[in-house]
């Protein structure tokens, strides 16, 4: 068909002197040019010094004093099989390349040129010069009428079999059978082969070369280091099997005893391999996205093999563990997470570079797994890092949504929603699990029969869908250990209803199908309907069944039915409410599927549970008609009415009755008799354990919507700061202030101890780090202004102060304020003098984030901030002084490359309205001041970089409830009502569709108090255009913000949670 033969001889004799790299346009490097040159002379010197020894033709390994080692390379590949010799052998061993030649087998092996290579000893513990290890080799030509036998007796080290699968092939040899067998450290191994023509090896020159080149090589296997796999336990107790069982056992390790090469050549095959075999593409041409698609599957071959070590590790050291169960997790792109972490960055670059390709370019490839909304799925992925980091015996549980969130599309500045098809092209990143699949139930009714003399409530269900696992390797940080997120998508039960289709009711056919895969579809369907209500629970409760089976599965095949056991060996977290309906989930699969009583059963499921609340809202917390659980789940509305009766009876003698009513799980409304399940309380009732997620929040949660709960359970409640990883969010988005920061800290141990990074404070005066500081703020700020040309079209300046808030859009979280300032700031440029502009501190305001479906306010605010942005961007009076952009569909992604340039962060929300908060630390992290309330984690970040290097503002938390009762008698400051005046009389159009905003923040009805904290807002941006104006200032500023962000990193947070809550301690692999 025209291409180019395989067969390593073939190339050869086609191509013998051409480089490998010309048939892929690449140039050779310089360093190959003179490899070559180095080549050509040691061959001159080895057949002159051949020609002079009267037994130059005896194959076997000389050792002279003083002089190095001289060993036989054989080979009958292709010289970049030569430069996979290089790497992965002789710099294995701590030698200098030097030469080699070939020719095919037929010709006789014996004279094939020997290279001399420098004396060997290698720095990872493998044999050396006066050191070699035990080997026999014999050659039976009689014992077998087809085969030639071989048989080999050696010291039985990781990477012997592949070492001797490889000499084989090198020297021409088919094998056709093998008998593997190992005791006492000792291999013993017979290998039946034939030569390349299919035929016995007869000639006794042959046998004899054959046996000395493979003696050469047994003596040279090298130790495998930090590459050797861990023999797991089934090797072990295979040795009490019988011989079979011992021989398999060992041949399927030795198969694998060794991760896959790392070095460039051996990267480069494994892309080339997936684009070929996998992909099933030419491998002389794919485009972009088939790379990325190869380079990822290449990275995930390695993170598979440390993925299953860990498991197996876990799995036979039997330590607790810690699922954590969260309806979220917002991932982002993996292949650059994936390289960092395995350090391999640098290697895949050069490997893909080589191959044409450029690593940025195959990056941006990458959909952004959208598996979650904002911070709260963000939190549980940097969690994730932090576990896997730390080497926990952690993993995480979720749902593996079809379309994600939604892909936010401006048309007009309105938000239009379009199905984000992030799985349309598959995802190479997940390993589907077919074999780990749970029955999950619906509808039907619940039955009650008499079992051995007691009660026993059966559930028949009226829908069962298959929960099938998918599973994603999460790589912790400089370790081996790679953890499990394992997420859970919809299957019917039975495929087809062949029956339907047939009899012509297609519609019904194919309902199952559709209606299984539904429930794993969209994240967070719009609940505003009945159905949509309907389909979240559905949700909720699909993921939570399937993990508690998945973990009940994994416990029971390890400990059988010692239940006992179960909260020495397991913790449950639950992130916020969603999975809250696991509780009662549990109770029925220990009582109903197990066989366990009611108080055994509660005994337990309160010591595994441990409960995070993420909101301060009372609308926020959870709430689902009884209605709507009693007809899709009706055991677990059982055991729910049960539980609370059983709480209510064990507190009635500490309160009173209308405490009572208040601390009831089930909640009666008021209006409409309708009642509630309060998903909070329930988890609040499960849970031995209760925390925050910010030390004022944690205040808060107390004193408000669980104060009554505080009262009869204050050893409960805790407080664990969020946090985020510094290696997503600070070491892999911003690698130019990472260098930095290693090269003023002299360490880059700061990437998994954040708190070194203190150690910039003694250098913040230093004009010379400040000069290198800005240098890398202007250069991330050139990167955010292409990435903002790109996605919107608007070109904007980079001497101009870059002003961020990029979050979901919430009128909590005042994005509405912020555009207020705007509309001032605009309307104080536009009447200055030309004189009095030039003092103006030119500023780029740039708003992100996505508006839940259903909620109009916030879409009416996006459309409000594109109004501006098109008045002000497009007035010559105001030119570059002030641009306004919106920045859609903003993601993990977009993060990666708008907070590294960003200067001044804007975190505003009401005081007393934000749990935590996570964007805050991941700005301040990349040395960009904050402009914010005392609210959420801004106190904290306010004690650690100092009130001084902030710009603080508003109202305090105590103080809301007494302003939101005045409010009606407040009055509101002049340059507030201009601002909105500006909006009601159309200076930007739309002043009808904005009017509902405008009435929103008028009189009493300003819920959120945004014309109280206004003055203050102003006030604070002044001081901000003040502290730029001094470079060295805010610099100095800069610098001192990231120094003081150590105790925001997600490590910190998750050994609290390991050491107080979860009582789990690393399990590392290293030590298997």
């Amino acid at each position: 068909d025209g291409r180019a033969p395989k067969h390593a001889f073939a190339r050869l004799r086609t191509r013998p002197n051409r480089d490998p790299r010309a048939d892929r346009g690449v140039a050779r490097p310089q360093e190959a040019r003179q490899q070559t040159k180095e080549r050509t002379k040691v061959i001159r010197a080895v057949k002159k010094v051949n020609r002079s020894r009267k037994r130059a033709m005896k194959a076997t390994c000389l050792r002279t004093e003083g002089k190095g080692q001289t060993a036989i390379v054989a080979t009958a590949k292709h010289v970049n099989r030569n430069r996979c010799r290089k790497g992965e052998w002789a710099k294995s061993k701590g030698c200098t390349w030097k030469t080699n030649t070939f020719r095919p087998l037929r010709e006789s092996i014996v004279e094939r040129t020997r290279c001399r290579v420098a004396d060997v000893e290698s720095a990872d513990g493998g044999s050396t010069s006066d050191e070699k290890p035990y080997a026999e080799v014999e050659i039976d030509c009689e014992a077998d009428p087809t085969y030639t036998v071989i048989s080999i007796k050696a010291s039985n080290r990781p990477g012997l079999l592949s070492t001797m699968t490889k000499t084989f092939r090198d020297l021409g040899l088919d094998v056709n059978k093998a008998v593997l067998d190992s005791s006492n450290g000792v291999a013993v191994d017979t290998f039946y082969v034939l030569d390349s023509s299919g035929s016995k090896i007869t000639s006794d020159r042959d046998v004899r070369n054959i046996k000395s080149y493979i003696m050469t090589f047994l003596a040279n296997v090298p130790a495998a280091g930090r590459m050797e796999r861990p023999a797991l336990a089934f090797l072990k107790q295979a040795e009490e099997g019988t011989a079979d069982e011992r021989r398999k056992s060992q041949l399927l390790y030795n198969l694998m005893d060794t991760y896959t090469k790392n070095d460039v050549l051996s990267i480069q095959e494994s892309i080339v391999h997936h684009v070929e075999y996998t992909l099933g593409r030419s491998r002389y041409r794919f485009d972009n996205f088939e790379a990325y698609q190869a380079t990822a599957l290449a990275v995930r071959d390695r993170l598979i093999e440390v993925f299953n070590d860990t498991q197996h590790h876990f799995f036979e050291s039997d330590p607790k563990r810690v699922y954590y169960l969260s309806m979220e997790f917002l991932m982002g792109r993996s292949l650059l997470n994936s390289l960092y972490n395995l350090s391999l960055k640098d290697e895949f670059e050069q490997a893909l570079r080589e191959l044409g390709y450029d690593l940025e370019t195959v990056v941006e490839q990458e959909r952004d797994a959208a598996l979650g909304n904002g911070g709260l799925g963000r939190l549980a992925a940097c969690f994730l890092d932090s576990m896997a980091t730390l080497n926990l015996p952690a993993g995480g549980y979720g749902m593996r949504y079809q379309y994600g969130m939604f892909r936010q599309v401006l048309q007009e500045g309105f938000q239009h929603e379009q199905p984000d098809y992030w799985l349309t092209f598959g995802n190479p990143w997940e390993i589907q699990r077919m074999n780990v699949a749970h029955p999950v139930k619906f509808y039907g009714h619940v039955s009650v029969h008499e079992e051995d003399g007691r009660q026993v409530f059966r559930w028949n269900a009226g829908e069962t869908i298959e929960a099938v696992a998918y599973d994603n390797p999460v790589p912790g940080y400089n370790t081996d250990n790679t953890i499990n997120l394992r997420l859970w998508s919809g299957k019917p039960d039975h495929e087809f209803d062949l029956e339907s289709f047939n009899t012509g009711d297609y519609v019904s056919a194919i309902l199952a199908k559709q209606r299984a895969e539904t429930i794993s579809s969209v994240l967070y369907p719009d609940d505003r309907t009945y159905e949509g209500k309907e389909l979240r629970l559905r949700q909720q409760h699909f993921m939570v069944s399937a993990s508690l089976q998945d973990m009940l599965r994994r416990f029971k095949s390890q400990h059988g039915s010692n239940f006992d056991l179960l909260p020495e060996k397991v913790a449950l977290q639950l992130n916020d409410t969603h999975p809250t309906i696991g509780v009662p989930e549990l109770m029925r699969l220990l009582m109903d599927e197990n066989g366990l009583g009611w108080t055994k059963s509660w005994e337990l499921a309160t010591k595994i549970f441990s409960f995070t609340n993420h909101t301060v809202l009372p609308e926020a917390l959870e709430r689902w008609p009884v209605s709507l659980i009693e007809r899709l789940l009706p055991r677990h509305m059982q055991i729910i009415y049960d539980i609370n009766w059983r709480f209510l009876q064990s507190i009635k003698e500490k309160v009173d009755n209308e405490t009572l009513g208040r601390l009831s799980i089930i909640e009666d409304s008021p209006y409409d008799g309708e009642k509630f399940v309060r998903m909070a309380y329930l988890a609040m009732v499960a849970s031995h354990t209760v925390n925050g997620v910010a030390a004022i929040h944690s205040e808060l949660i107390k004193e408000t919507i669980f104060a009554d709960f505080y009262k009869i359970w204050p050893e409960k409640f805790q407080n664990k700061t969020n946090g985020v990883t510094q290696r997503r969010w600070l070491a892999f988005c911003n690698p130019k202030l990472r260098t930095i920061i290693s090269e003023t800290l002299g360490t880059e141990e700061w990437i998994t101890n954040l708190d070194l990074l203190n150690g910039l404070r003694e250098h913040a005066d230093d004009p010379e780090l400040q000069r290198k500081w800005q240098e890398v703020k202007q250069h991330n700020k050139a990167k955010l202004a292409e990435l903002v040309q790109k996605t919107t079209g608007i070109s904007l300046p980079t001497n101009a102060m870059y002003d961020i808030q990029v979050k979901r859009i919430h009128e909590y979280k005042r994005q509405l304020l912020n555009i207020l300032s705007v509309i001032d700031r605009y309307a104080r440029i536009r009447g200055m003098s030309e004189e009095e502009k030039k003092n103006v501190v030119p500023r780029v305001v740039i708003i992100g984030g996505k508006a839940a479906p259903g909620y109009d306010a916030a879409k009416r605010i996006i459309k409000l901030v594109s109004a501006v942005g098109d008045r002000v961007n497009n007035d010559p009076a105001v030119g570059d002084l002030l641009k306004v952009v919106f920045i859609p569909d903003y993601n993990v992604s977009l993060a990666e490359t708008i907070i590294p340039g960003s200067e001044l962060s804007q975190h505003i929300s009401t005081a007393g309205t934000e749990a935590s908060g996570t964007s805050n630390m991941k700005f301040a992290m990349n040395g960009s001041l904050i402009i914010g309330t005392m609210d959420g984690a801004n106190v904290e970040i306010a004690e650690e970089i100092g009130e001084e290097n902030m710009f603080i503002f508003g109202v305090r938390a105590h103080e809301v409830p007494h302003l939101r009762a005045s409010r009606g008698e407040f009055q509101t400051p002049d340059r507030f009502n201009e601002a909105v005046s500006m909006i009601s009389r159309g200076e930007f159009g739309w002043s009808d569709f904005f009017q509902p905003l405008v009435d929103n923040i008028s009189g009493s009805a300003d819920f959120y108090l945004l014309a109280n904290d206004f003055l203050s807002y102003l006030e604070a941006q002044e001081k901000v255009d003040d502290a730029y104006r001094d470079q060295a200032r805010w610099t100095k500023m800069s610098i001192l913000s990231t120094a003081g962000s150590g105790k925001f990193s997600s490590d910190r947070t998750i050994q609290q949670y390991a050491k107080e809550i979860w009582g789990i301690c690393p399990c590392c692999l290293k030590d298997a």
